[in-house]
C-alpha cells in the first residue's frame, strides 16, 4: 500500500473519528433537547439508536486504521486481519439494524400519532439506506473471504518456498 494512500485514509479516518466523538458529545445531547416535545418513547429511542449507530461507526473505522497499519506492515496476509475485519462486518450488520430501527420507530411513530410525523417516502428511503449499509456489510464479506484465500495461498508459498530452500 502506497504512503500517499496510507496517509489519506488515515485523515479521513481521524476525521471520521473526531465527528464521531463530536456527534456524540455535542450532537446527540441537543438531539435530546430537541426532542422535548416528542413523546418519551421515540425520544429515547432515537437517541439510543443514534448513540449505537456512532458506536459502531467508531469501531469499524479503529478496526480500519488496524488494517492499514497491518497493510503498511506487510503483515496483513495473517490470521490476526481476520479479528479485525471480523469487527468491520459485525459493525456494518449492527449499523443496517440500527439504520432500519429507526425507520420502524419513524413508522411507529405515524401509526400513534394523527397525521404522519414522518413522510412515508424518507421512512422508504431509511429502509433504502439499511439495505445500502447491509450491502456493504456483505462486500466486507466477500473480501474477507478473498483475504482467507490469500493467507492459505501465502501459507502454501511459504512452505513451498522452505522445501525449495532444503533442496538448493
Amino acid at each position: 500500500m502506497g504512503h500517499l494512500t496510507v496517509l489519506a485514509l488515515r485523515v479521513v479516518l481521524v476525521v471520521a473519528l473526531t465527528g464521531a466523538v463530536a456527534v456524540q458529545a455535542v450532537l446527540v445531547p441537543l438531539l435530546w433537547a430537541d426532542l422535548d416535545a416528542a413523546r418519551p418513547w421515540i425520544r429515547v429511542c432515537l437517541v439510543v439508536i443514534v448513540l449505537l449507530a456512532v458506536l459502531a461507526l467508531e469501531v469499524a473505522g479503529v478496526s480500519v486504521w488496524r488494517l492499514v497499519t497491518m497493510a503498511r506492515r506487510g503483515t496483513v496476509f495473517s490470521l490476526g486481519a481476520f479479528r479485525h475485519v471480523d469487527r468491520v462486518i459485525g459493525s456494518l450488520a449492527a449499523l443496517s439494524v440500527l439504520v432500519l430501527s429507526l425507520a420502524v420507530v419513524a413508522a411507529a411513530a405515524n401509526r400513534t400519532a394523527p397525521g404522519d410525523e414522518v413522510a412515508p417516502g424518507v421512512v422508504a428511503l431509511v429502509c433504502g439506506a439499511a439495505l445500502v449499509v447491509a450491502g456493504v456489510a456483505l462486500v466486507v464479506l466477500v473480501l474477507r473471504a478473498l483475504l482467507a484465500q490469500a493467507v492459505r495461498l501465502d501459507a502454501t508459498a511459504q512452505h513451498l518456498q522452505a522445501e525449495l530452500d532444503q533442496v538448493v
